[in-house]
């Protein structure tokens, strides 16, 4: 009797858990309206959150206070090992989010590459993860664009409490966010972002509706966001401009480098300090140096390192294609060679479809190849999007790396495969850290060669300068975040050590200036999870397999690296 009552007992504490795993999911998304509709949670498609204002910042208190106590009614010696992974990520979560909570991060509620105005772009062009499928779907977006127009009020009277007390966005990043507004009213109305929708609209739907769905649009676009966005670009230039400031990073605010600190942690998932990060960035292109040295003399160039950047940056032979159909179609097929070898490397691989497209107009001239996630129903595959503003000078060498990382089996691997899985909780399936998600897709990089990539010196070079590129970031974010580094030497850095266009290398930087802490996140994973393999092949030798390896990394989903270790290190001892 006893034990079956010890039993009943383990079942109800399993059941708590599994409840508030589900309750913290839920709770996350109503807080968070829009993320719920990149993961497909259809029901908050017509909400919009107001993240800026101060209710909103005491809702998200009081989130991460309720979950703070319902862990400690968990007995953590009740759950299984993924149980005690997501008792673990919520802990994390809910302690950095109430670390962030204490700077005035609201004040700056939109840059360049962020905010309302982006997502809803995206969203507004009818093919992102809004869906236009049912009249439903369209009222949806018109009581999103409804709300979005109160929103951009909200954002100009948050960032002029944040010009009073000097939490403003720097001057270079402010020119860049002032075309984003200044270029969204159009003459006509069916050239509008917002109204691509319209020309999309079902063959199902009848004449009346259709008709109907277009004055509502009209009404709203030209009555209520076109104003709004020719405020905010009229704000912006003859307020916002004058005040913002001529420092780069936020370390020259007065809590910026306590920030920062926080930042580097919520994005690397470690206790590293700005400096050792700083440290271990200037390692790493010290290295990633030497192994360019090596392709230069490959390929028989006889300059300096330096003059080989500008030769791969300028050389014609790398910048061949004349129309960006072409740009799509290399891409096609690299996915095409790589095809044959990947079962060489992963037994686990997702079902969600995937297609290649080019970055949207609206967009392109500031934005960085990317990966859109697919939905697990199949409505929507996993888009790799690729901005091709310039068809003249768009330079081919880092095609290979590029699609591994974006594409496969870089974030289409691991994001599909996180939202398909069955064992995860939607909470996790759902979930990110920069750290493991970027970490994973630098680390598929490097394994170009054993999916039949990097045959030519130019594509290995262009692996190594992806490598580059994210040791560069640890130098460049520290330095402009904590060591007071100006835009102008960020940029002359990563002009010394790598081939980017100096065009591409402006528009990283500022990406950097923008989002303090996040280019952290790449380099630190993929050293991590390199060392972790390395550790399994020395300990396991002939029992390492390569595909369990990969398999072992992925099926857990995104979770702080310190327990991505301890996972690795469970398997390699089990097998022994």
């Amino acid at each position: 009797m006893s034990l079956f009552f010890l039993k009943g007992e383990a079942q109800a504490k399993m059941h708590d858990f599994t409840s508030l795993t589900k309750n913290y999911f839920d709770d996350k998304n109503a807080l968070d309206p829009l993320s719920a509709t990149q993961s497909g949670q259809n029901e908050y498609n017509d909400q919009l959150q107001f993240e800026m204002t101060d209710g909103f910042r005491k809702k998200q208190a009081t989130f991460f206070d309720k979950y703070k106590v319902a862990l400690t009614k968990i007995d953590k010696n009740q759950l299984s090992e993924e149980e005690k992974n997501s008792y673990e990520i919520i802990k994390w979560e809910v302690e950095i989010g109430k670390e962030l909570l204490k700077y005035p991060t609201n004040l700056i509620p939109i840059t360049q590459i962020d905010g309302m105005h982006i997502t809803l772009g995206q969203f507004a062009g009818g093919t992102s993860a809004q869906p236009f499928k049912t009249e439903k779907d369209y009222t949806n977006f018109l009581k999103r664009m409804d709300k979005y127009s109160v929103w951009i009020d909200s954002a100009m009277v948050y960032m002029k409490k944040g010009m009073t007390k000097g939490v403003i966005l720097p001057k270079a990043l402010t020119e860049k966010l002032i075309p984003q507004f200044a270029g969204m009213p159009t003459p006509n109305i069916e050239d509008n972002l917002f109204y691509s929708s319209i020309k999309l609209m079902p063959t199902s739907f009848s004449d009346a509706v259709k008709k109907d769905l277009a004055a509502k649009y009209t009404a709203i676009i030209n009555e209520k966001l076109i104003p709004k966005y020719k405020k905010m670009a009229d704000f912006l230039v003859n307020e916002y401009l004058p005040a913002s400031r001529a420092t780069s990073g936020i370390g020259s605010l007065a809590f910026g480098k306590d920030l920062y600190e926080v930042y580097a942690k919520q994005w690397t998932t470690t206790v590293l300090t700005p400096d050792e990060i700083h440290n271990l960035g200037l390692k790493e292109v010290a290295r990633l140096n030497s192994e360019m040295e090596k392709v230069k003399t490959q390929v028989g160039f006889k300059g300096t390192l330096k003059d080989f950047f500008d030769e791969v940056r300028n050389k014609p032979e790398l910048k061949p294609f004349k129309i960006s159909e072409e740009v799509i179609a290399n891409f096609e097929k690299i996915y095409a060679r790589i095809k044959p070898n990947v079962d060489k490397l992963f037994s686990l691989q997702p079902k969600t479809k995937f297609e290649i497209r080019r970055t949207e107009a609206f967009r392109e001239k500031t934005a960085s190849a990317e990966y859109m996630p697919g939905t697990t129903d199949g409505t929507r595959p996993g888009i790799f999007y690729v901005p091709i503003p310039d068809i003249a000078n768009y330079n081919i060498y880092r095609d290979e790396d590029l699609f591994l990382h974006e594409a496969i089996p870089g974030h289409h691997f691991q994001v599909s495969l996180q939202q398909e899985s069955t064992i995860l909780p939607d909470f996790r399936k759902f979930n990110w850290f920069g750290a493991y998600g970027e970490g994973w897709a630098l680390y598929t990089e490097s394994l170009g060669k054993e999916l039949g990539m990097y045959q030519d010196p130019y594509q290995y070079f262009g692996m190594l300068g992806g490598d580059m590129h994210r040791a560069i970031r640890l130098v460049v974010d520290t330095g402009i975040h904590s060591k007071n580094w100006t835009r102008e030497q960020a940029i002359q850095y990563s002009l010394n050590n790598e081939a980017r266009s100096e065009s591409s290398i402006i528009a990283e930087i500022e990406r950097y200036m923008a989002r303090p802490g996040q280019a952290l996140s790449y380099k630190i994973g993929q050293l991590k999870i390199i060392e972790l393999r390395k550790k399994a092949e020395t300990k396991m030798g002939e029992k390492f397999d390569i595909k369990k390896f990969h398999e072992k990394v992925l099926e857990s989903g995104v979770m702080p690296l310190a327990l991505l270790e301890k996972k690795i290190d469970n398997w390699i001892n089990e097998s022994k």
